[in-house]
């Protein structure tokens, strides 16, 4: 059973206490949870390919590290990156391989 999610209601439970229920309990609770429908390795690949692809690095980098946690290797996710530089942009593979890097270090 996969860890329950807190950091909506960590940082936005007294600011926006709804958005921070649908964070927590709807996206992480609910989707992420149907591991007999796409794994949390999967689910991960997807999500922090369409961040890259967005230029969204503050998110990349928080689902980087569950991606990481969640199996997804290095080589992997160097691939992901390389892959997307071609279809989202030189400059955001650079930007993601700077948190990879810091992440996958080892």
């Amino acid at each position: 059973m996969a860890k329950k999610q807190t950091a909506g209601r960590d940082a936005l439970g007294d600011f926006a206490p709804k958005f921070a229920e649908l964070n927590d309990d709807v996206l992480f609770g609910e989707v992420w949870s149907r591991q007999s429908k796409l794994s949390a390795r999967d689910r991960s690949m997807i999500t922090c390919a369409s961040l890259m692809s967005q230029g969204l690095f503050p998110q990349l980098e928080a689902h980087m590290k569950m991606a990481k946690a969640n199996g997804v290797t290095k080589d992997e996710m160097v691939e992901i990156i390389t892959q997307l530089a071609f279809y989202a942009g030189w400059p955001k593979a650079w930007s993601a391989f700077g948190i990879a890097k810091k992440i996958f270090k080892s």
